[in-house]
C-alpha cells in the first residue's frame, strides 16, 4: 500500500479541527441532562462515517442511546474488519480540578507531548481513538487503498456498561459478521514504545447500602447506643482485605488463572521505572497484594476497590448526626477464569453475612464483564504487530491491561471473533480524570498505522 503519512500531513489541521468539534459535544451518557448531546454526537459520528466513505450508515435505535453502524463492502469474498468504538464520555467532575473547561478543547504542549496534546473530556477515551479509524478509512477510500471490507459499530453507552449493546449484537449477528474486530480504547507502554494489549481484566460493579435507624439521629443523644451505618460500613469494607492485601471473600481466588514464571518474566521485560511511576502519581510508595510487582498487581491480579462512599452530612460546617444510611460503590477487577456473575454472588453473600446486628445491608449489582485474552500467535495480532513495526520502526510489546472492556468477551461469544486492541493513548493521558488529553502525534500516528493493519491482515488472511 501507499505510505499514508503525506496524506495525513496534508490534512493534519482538518483532522484536528474535526476531532475538536466532536470533543465540544458533552456526550455524557451517565447524566440525563446531556441526553440530547449524546444523540447529537451519534448524528455527528454518522455524518463523519458517510463523509469518510461508508456506503451505508445507520443510526440504530436501541432501548438506550443509538448505535451508529456503517459499512464499506468492496467484495463478498474479501475479509471483513469490524471496528468498535464509543462516542459517549465520562462525566467531567470534579470541574474545579480542570485547568480549562472539559468541553472547550485546547491544544497545549507537555513534556510527554512536545508536539502538543488536545485537552478535553473524551480526547483519548474514546473520541480521539475512535476517530482515528474514521480518518484511516477516509485515507484508504480516497487513495484506493482499502484492501478489504470494513464495518463500524460505534455505541453511546460504553461508559455506563453498554446495556443496549448485548441485545443489538445478538439481534444483528449477520449484519456484524466479520473476520476480526479492531478496537482502539487502550494505550501504549510509552510514546516511543508501541505495545498491543493482549489481555483485559473482567469487572463486577456493585453498590452497597447499610441502613441503621429509621431516621438521622442526634449524635449526642444517641451516640454510643445505636449502630452508626457509616462506622459499620467502614469496618465492613476494611475487612475485605487482610494484612497482605489479599481479598477475604471466600472462594474469590478459586478460579484465578495463575501465570507461569516464564510469562511473568516476559512481562517484566517491558520498560518500567518504579520511581518515575511514583513521581508521576506524587506518591511516596506503591501499595498492593503481597508477592506481586506493581505491573502484575494492575494487570494480571484481581482487585477490589471502593469507588465512592457517602452518607450523613457532608455540607459546609457541622451537623452532629448519626445517619440513617450509608452507601458505597465497589468495583472488582477480575482475571481469567473468574466469572463476573459468580464473583458478584460471592461478594453479595459474604458482605451480607458480615453485617452486625442492628443494621440491614443491601447489595445492588450494576454491571460487569468477563476477562479476555488474545494469543500472540493469532493472525490478527501478527498483522497488528507488522503495522506497528512499519510506522514506529519497533516490534510492539504484548501487554496485559488492568482495564476492562466487557463487550470484548461478548463479541467472542456472539460473533465468534477475536478482538485486536490497537491503542495509542498513554497512561498519563488522564482518562476518566480532570485534564484528560491525547497527544497530537499519537492521534496522527494511529491514523497512519491502522491502514497497514488492514493491508497485513488481508494478505495474511488470503494466504491461510
Amino acid at each position: 500500500m501507499q505510505d499514508p503519512s503525506d496524506y495525513i500531513q496534508q490534512h493534519k489541521e482538518r483532522f484536528l479541527n474535526e476531532l475538536i468539534n466532536l470533543l465540544k459535544i458533552p456526550s455524557v451518557s451517565a447524566d440525563s441532562a446531556h441526553s440530547q448531546d449524546v444523540i447529537n454526537m451519534a448524528e455527528a459520528v454518522a455524518a463523519a462515517l458517510s463523509e469518510a466513505g461508508c456506503d451505508e450508515v445507520e443510526v440504530c435505535e436501541t432501548s438506550g442511546y443509538p448505535i451508529v453502524y456503517g459499512e464499506k463492502i468492496i467484495g463478498p469474498d474479501l475479509p471483513t474488519v469490524l471496528v468498535y468504538g464509543h462516542y459517549d464520555v465520562q462525566p467531567p467532575d470534579p470541574l474545579e480540578l480542570w485547568d480549562t473547561p472539559p468541553f472547550e478543547p485546547v491544544i497545549k504542549e507537555t513534556e510527554l507531548h512536545p508536539d502538543g496534546a488536545i485537552f478535553a473530556r473524551g480526547a483519548c477515551d474514546d473520541k480521539g481513538q475512535m476517530y482515528m479509524h474514521v480518518k484511516a478509512l477516509e485515507y484508504m477510500v480516497r487513495n484506493n487503498d482499502l484492501p478489504c471490507n470494513v464495518k463500524f459499530m460505534i455505541e453511546g453507552e460504553e461508559e455506563v456498561g453498554s446495556p443496549s449493546l448485548v441485545t443489538f449484537v445478538k439481534e444483528n449477528r449477520e449484519k456484524l459478521k466479520n473476520d476480526i474486530i479492531l478496537i482502539s480504547d487502550t494505550g501504549m507502554i510509552a510514546a516511543d514504545v508501541p505495545s498491543i494489549t493482549t489481555g483485559l481484566r473482567g469487572l463486577s460493579y456493585v453498590e452497597v447500602a447499610v441502613t441503621g435507624p429509621n431516621r438521622d439521629l442526634h449524635s449526642g443523644l444517641y451516640g454510643g447506643a445505636v449502630a452508626n451505618p457509616i462506622n459499620i460500613l467502614a469496618k465492613m469494607i476494611a475487612s475485605l482485605h487482610d494484612e497482605n492485601n489479599h481479598i477475604t471473600i471466600p472462594g474469590f481466588y478459586d478460579k484465578v488463572h495463575e501465570l507461569s514464571e516464564e510469562e511473568r518474566q516476559a512481562m517484566a521485560e517491558a520498560p518500567f521505572s518504579l520511581e518515575a511511576y511514583k513521581k508521576h502519581l506524587d506518591i511516596s510508595a506503591v501499595y498492593g497484594e503481597k508477592g506481586y510487582t506493581t505491573n502484575e498487581r494492575n494487570s494480571i491480579r484481581p482487585t477490589l476497590d471502593v469507588n465512592g462512599i457517602w452518607g450523613g452530612y457532608t455540607g459546609e460546617g457541622a451537623k452532629t448526626v448519626i445517619p440513617s444510611k450509608a452507601y458505597a460503590k465497589i468495583s472488582m477487577r477480575l482475571v481469567p477464569d473468574q466469572d463476573w456473575h459468580e464473583i458478584t454472588e460471592l461478594f453479595t453473600r459474604h458482605f451480607t453475612s458480615i453485617a452486625p446486628d442492628g443494621v440491614k445491608v443491601e447489595v445492588t449489582p450494576h454491571h460487569g464483564g468477563q476477562a479476555y485474552v488474545t494469543p500472540i500467535d493469532h493472525i490478527g495480532y501478527r498483522a497488528a504487530s507488522e503495522a506497528y513495526e512499519t510506522t514506529f520502526g519497533k516490534t510492539p510489546i504484548p501487554q496485559r491491561s488492568g482495564g476492562s472492556i466487557p463487550i470484548v468477551s461478548l463479541f467472542e461469544q456472539e460473533l465468534d471473533s477475536k478482538t485486536i486492541l490497537m491503542g495509542f493513548g498513554l497512561d498519563s493521558d488522564a482518562i476518566h480524570s480532570p485534564n484528560e488529553h491525547y497527544g497530537i502525534r499519537n492521534y496522527l500516528k494511529g491514523i497512519e498505522t491502522i491502514p497497514y493493519f488492514y493491508s497485513a491482515f488481508t494478505r495474511m488472511k488470503e494466504s491461510e
